[in-house]
């Protein structure tokens, strides 16, 4: 009987680093870290992912969409968002995922704890996945996996030293006003180039009291993107620091 796979999903996000760490902590068989590729995140990612591979000493397994080169590509076939979610995620995202994992893989994901209800609908819609959450329980936040990340030495991937939360693709499509204000700002040719995506297709991806707000028609001054990323370390870092340590401490 052949052992199922540990299936980490890593995002090139802070969360999903700490999540892999931990799963390797807990030395499972079959153990595989795999990163879906989008194609339009920042290029400094790549570097990140490398660095991480070095901390995990593991390598991650790099996918990548068939169909789709990038999510510029997604959206030139007229899918933008709506109320469904994002196209760029289905068709660069879960559609690989789903074509790589296998019926008795096990999954880690990488929801924090404020992430409960993430993970709860998750579980909810996909009965036949099982899913694990280290994050969740350690009690990690979002902020405690920045500092975990930092403190390990690894230089945070570019978007969250430019401000960003998240380490989305560059323009990401379910941003808010506040954050593409920010695009507007840091990445300006991304900016003007969503703003004639827009108008191409006569559809905008921000609203206002339920009217459609076009880029090329967002006040500057609209919406309200933190210029820096503030977060520390809480107890529960050194709690899940320690079990890292301990189970690569020859000593134990």
């Amino acid at each position: 009987m052949n052992t199922p796979r540990t299936l980490v999903w890593f995002s090139a996000g802070a969360a999903s680093a700490i999540a892999a760490k931990l799963t390797i902590a807990q030395n499972p068989p079959n153990l595989v870290i795999a990163y879906t590729d989008p194609g339009s995140e920042h290029p400094d990612n790549e570097r990140f992912l490398t660095d991480c591979e070095k901390w995990f000493g593991h390598p991650i397994i790099r996918l990548k969409s068939k169909k789709y080169a990038d999510t510029w590509a997604v959206f030139e076939h007229g899918y933008l968002v709506s109320p469904y979610g994002a196209m760029c995620t289905a068709e660069l995202k879960k559609k690989v995922r789903r074509d790589f994992q296998l019926p008795d893989d096990i999954h880690v994901f990488g929801y924090t704890s404020e992430e409960q209800h993430r993970a709860d609908r998750f579980r909810e819609q996909n009965i036949e996945v099982d899913l694990r959450t280290p994050l969740i329980e350690y009690g990690l936040t979002k902020d405690d996996c920045l500092a975990m990340i930092q403190r390990a030495g690894i230089e945070l991937p570019a978007m969250y030293k430019l401000g960003y939360r998240n380490n989305n693709c560059i323009g990401c499509v379910k941003g808010g006003m506040g954050y593409w204000n920010k695009i507007r700002k840091d990445f300006p040719d991304t900016f003007d180039r969503m703003a004639q995506v827009e108008r191409k297709l006569n559809i905008s991806i921000l609203r206002s009291e339920s009217q459609s707000v076009f880029l090329d028609e967002l006040d500057p001054t609209r919406g309200n993107h933190a210029d820096e990323p503030s977060f520390e370390c809480s107890l529960l870092c050194t709690i899940a620091e320690e079990d890292i340590e301990l189970s690569t401490n020859t000593d134990y």
